[in-house]
């Protein structure tokens, strides 16, 4: 009985230890006035392209390469860009706004890298919980790194996230004011 009481305060000591010191990686912080994250999203009539700041963030690697990685955007800085006067006005206010994505009562969405497979010398394949909304789901996507430099391409769900307006998959007779569910973020950070 004691033995068996030794080995689970042992176990339970070490695997503590374990998960209190993850890979102890060089974590780089990115530029976010020099980095960028650009959004397009389709409807049946065409698309519209626009612009949201990231707040903070970091890419983390073992040596060179990477191993984790976690964002913090600002979802009150949406700014549309394909668009001017009134037009630009009404879309930022309307993607603000509780049919999009809620931004006074969640005005940061985030990115947590949970998963980090090299694909190529300087390409990663990547599984990040995305939380949009106070909704997290998990997202797949490739980086690539370039010295100080990375970029992603992330195609997002957004009906995942409880945002729905527009979408052909919840509403019927919409014609061509349907709005697809999946935008992409495209974005390059500097580091």
């Amino acid at each position: 009985m004691k033995k068996t009481i030794v080995t689970l305060v042992l176990t339970t000591v070490f695997g503590f230890t374990a998960i209190a010191n993850p890979i102890d990686g060089e974590k780089k912080a990115i530029k976010t006035s020099e980095s960028t994250v650009t959004w397009k999203a389709y409807k049946v009539t065409g698309s519209h392209t626009g612009t949201i700041d990231l707040k903070s963030g970091a890419l983390e690697f073992d040596g060179d390469r990477l191993v984790g990685g976690e964002f913090v955007v600002d979802m009150t800085t949406i700014n549309t860009t394909d668009l001017q006067g009134d037009y630009k006005n009404k879309l930022d206010g309307h993607l603000n706004s509780d049919d999009f994505f809620s931004t006074a009562s969640n005005p940061t969405s985030t990115l947590v890298f949970t998963k980090v497979e090299a694909s190529g010398k300087n390409s990663y394949e990547v599984t990040g919980d995305l939380t949009i909304k106070g909704i997290t789901k998990p997202v797949t996507f490739d980086v690539s790194i370039y010295g100080s430099k990375a970029t992603a391409t992330v195609k997002v769900d957004r009906t995942k996230y409880d945002v729905k307006y527009g979408s052909g998959s919840f509403f019927d007779n919409l014609g061509d004011k349907t709005i697809y569910d999946e935008f992409d973020l495209v974005v390059d950070l500097q580091m």
